[in-house]
């Protein structure tokens, strides 16, 4: 688990602002708010293709933009001399972030709203050279336009009803405000739910399903967290939408819409999804070729980087179109029919699957030994780069087994773990999510695990073996910060219980002692030690000395983190 620190408050302390504080916070809160609402959306996914991810492709592409925004900032942080970054650098990092982490045909459309409003405040900012405030009132309505237009641009045929829609309304209402960016930000968000409320009468088949368009939806929740990083309030919630579900009916002939299921004709089979190295040029006649090929295309980008997205039944073609336009990587092809990602020869006979498998994540070389040698399927959580949904699904399918038991053992990663399990779920495979909040957590659950046994039996056995040990961790304090034991000193020894500061100390074995003390003070059977790879074994042996001395009946167990891993994690059963 990844060191924890003290941060500032990532809502900006002075409303109205368009600023780096707010847009860090809007990256914040937009992840939160399609975490909440991305099961929901996904269940009213019905077009382009009714395979029910577009929440969660909405919420990993936030999550990269998210990630890319905290590393510009951590960066700063962590130099000799921490400082702010410039509004123009946070702002190209959330485009870029958004650009390489797109999934989906809606995940791809956000990336691109996201980089034509980027175009415009970095550029904006940058011909100003002020970077020190924010953006003003007008260069956001611009932005807003700028970001719509760009979108259409983008889809190869663009419909209405969809969230094209929802985003060029979301502008229109943003240019008829006057007022700070707060006033701007939310007219957009009230425009872009009236607009939603609307697509079941522009397109007939969420008319006919009673739903709203599900990536429409997904962009409502973005901007609706614009507004309320601009302001400090939140956005009321103005959608005439219960749950997704719309209250209008569609007029039949209402628009013109080209969706192969409605006649009775199956859709391409593939989903083909590829990060591209192009000029424009090149990217045209790529354009034109898939274009050729299938249909929901979608091509994101610039500046010799794209995203490219489009629905075929010969994904090998448009690989190769990108080949030749190119250089692709990050390639995903996905099979609608069967929810398996193939990655060569089709016609390859499949391996047969495992009945079950552990899939976790583990800090550290030497507990991703352990937790292998258990037969559990591992996910590096690297300091300061925590795995993304993406990575967890990957390492999901290849556990390649019908019932897979995840751990996240981390609390910061729930909602990342349960995008993972949705879209694994998806794919056919039955996922049950525990929440371990640190790895001695997942130890204890896998030191229970039984795969034999029927998969109910066996997910509670190993959630109350995991939720019956208290976790701790040592680390070193980075900077002067308040805690919920005092004001620590950089440099000081830090004992978090349950992802509190409960200790403050100079050095490791009193420190770790201390914590051991605490919580055993409330009882215990067996202690687990993980030690980080600069910890002698003369501080595990001493530990083990204190506990066989004070505490009877009480056994305890040490084990080696290797590299990444935390200086030490404590687990008490």
């Amino acid at each position: 688990m990844p060191v924890q620190q003290l941060k500032e408050a990532q809502v900006p302390q002075v409303p109205h602002v368009l600023d780096v504080v707010a847009v860090r916070a809007w990256c914040s809160l937009a992840l939160e708010a399609l975490g909440r609402e991305r099961a929901e959306i996904d269940a009213i996914n019905v077009y382009p293709v009714a395979d029910g991810d577009t929440g969660t492709n909405l919420y990993l592409t936030v999550e990269s933009a998210h990630q890319a925004v905290e590393a510009v900032f951590a960066g700063l942080e962590a130099g000799p001399e921490p400082a702010a970054p410039a509004l123009p650098e946070v702002m190209r990092a959330m485009a870029h972030g958004a650009l390489i982490g797109a999934r989906g045909n809606s995940g791809t459309i956000l990336a691109q709203l996201l980089r034509g409003m980027a175009q415009v405040l970095a550029d904006g900012q940058a011909r100003e050279g002020d970077h020190s405030g924010g953006a003003a009132p007008g260069e956001l309505r611009l932005a807003l336009r700028r970001a719509s237009e760009s979108a259409r641009e983008a889809v190869a045929h663009p419909v209405e009803g969809t969230v094209l829609t929802v985003a060029t309304a979301a502008a229109d209402s943003a240019s008829g405000v006057d007022g700070d960016c707060g006033a701007v930000a939310r007219a957009a968000y009230e425009g872009a739910c009236a607009a939603l409320d609307a697509t079941p009468g522009q397109l007939a088949v969420l008319g006919r399903a009673g739903v709203v368009d599900a990536g429409g939806r997904g962009l409502v929740a973005v901007l609706g967290a614009l507004s309320e990083a601009v302001s400090g309030e939140r956005a009321p919630v103005r959608s005439r939408v219960d749950g997704g579900h719309a209250r209008v009916e569609a007029t039949p002939g209402d628009t013109a819409l080209e969706c192969p299921e409605e006649h009775g004709v199956a859709g391409p089979a593939f989903e083909v999804i590829y990060l591209l190295e192009a000029d424009d040029r090149a990217v045209a006649r790529l354009r034109t070729r898939l274009d050729a090929l299938g249909d929901s295309l979608v091509v994101v980008g610039g500046d010799g980087l794209w995203n490219v997205h489009v629905h075929v039944d010969d994904a090998g073609a448009a690989v190769e179109a990108g080949v030749e336009a190119g250089r692709p990587y990050r390639i995903r092809i996905t099979h609608f029919g069967l929810g398996d990602v193939h990655a060569g020869r089709a016609s390859a006979p499949p391996r047969e699957r495992a009945q079950r498998a552990v899939v976790a994540v583990v800090p550290g070389d030497g507990l991703a030994g352990l937790y292998a040698e258990a037969g559990a399927t591992t996910v590096p959580d690297r300091p300061g780069e925590p795995p993304a949904s993406g990575e967890l699904v990957d390492a999901i399918r290849r556990a390649h087994a019908r019932e897979v038991v995840l751990l996240p053992n981390d609390a910061e990663l729930r909602h990342t773990a349960a995008a993972a399990a949705e879209q694994a779920r998806s794919e056919g495979v039955r996922v049950a999510l525990i929440p371990t909040r640190s790895a001695v957590q997942g130890i204890a659950a896998l030191a229970v695990h039984e795969p034999d046994r029927r998969f109910d039996e066996d997910v509670v056995a190993m959630t109350s073996a995991a939720g019956a040990t208290r976790y701790a961790e040592l680390a070193v304090a980075e900077r002067q910060s308040w805690t919920m034991a005092g004001i620590c000193q950089a440099g000081d020894v830090l004992g978090l219980i349950d992802g509190d500061v409960a200790v403050i100390g100079s050095e490791v074995p009193a420190t770790a002692r201390t914590v051991l003390d605490r919580m055993l003070a409330a009882g215990g059977e067996l202690v687990t030690l993980v030690l980080g790879e600069d910890v002698p074994d003369e501080v595990a042996d001493g530990l083990e000395q204190h506990v066989r001395e004070s505490y009877l009946a009480v056994d305890t167990m040490v084990y080696r983190g290797g590299r990444q891993s935390a200086l030490m994690l404590i687990g008490v059963e």
